[in-house]
C-alpha cells in the first residue's frame, strides 16, 4: 500500500525558507508524477507544484513561481518542496500528493490519488 509521510514543515517569519519532504513507500516512486498541494483555514485545497515522474517538467501555481522549487530524488524516494521568501499568505497544511496512474505534470487531482498526512507551514508577519 502507499504511503507518504510529509516533513519539514513548521514556523519560519516573513521572508524565511522551509524545505519540505515528501517519502513515498509501497511502490515504484520513479514511475508516478508527484505534486504539493496546500490548504490554508476556511480554504479549498489548491496546487502548489507538481513534477513529472522523471523529474524532467514542473509546473507551478502562479503565486510561487520563482519562491518555490519542487525536486525529486528517485533513487531516496522523496520529493522535495524548497521554499524560498515566504509570506503569510503561503501558511497552511502542505500535502503531498501522488497520481495512481499519471506520469506528467499536473494541476487537478483525480479522486484516486494517494495523499499524505499533510505538514503544517506557519508564516510570522
Amino acid at each position: 500500500q502507499v504511503q507518504l509521510v510529509e516533513s519539514g514543515g513548521g514556523l519560519v517569519q516573513a521572508g524565511g525558507s522551509l524545505r519540505l519532504s515528501c517519502a513515498a513507500s509501497g511502490r515504484t516512486f520513479s514511475n508516478y508524477a508527484m505534486g504539493w498541494f496546500r490548504q490554508a483555514p476556511g480554504k479549498e485545497r489548491e496546487f502548489v507544484a507538481s513534477i513529472s515522474f522523471s523529474g524532467g517538467s514542473t509546473v507551478y501555481q502562479d503565486s510561487v513561481k520563482g519562491r518555490f522549487t519542487i525536486s525529486r530524488d528517485n533513487a531516496k524516494n522523496t520529493m522535495y518542496l524548497q521554499m524560498n521568501s515566504l509570506k503569510p499568505e503561503d501558511t497552511a497544511v502542505y500535502y503531498c500528493n501522488q497520481r495512481k496512474y499519471y506520469k506528467g505534470t499536473y494541476s487537478r487531482t483525480n479522486d484516486d490519488d494517494y495523499w499524505g498526512q499533510g505538514t503544517q507551514v506557519t508564516v510570522s508577519s
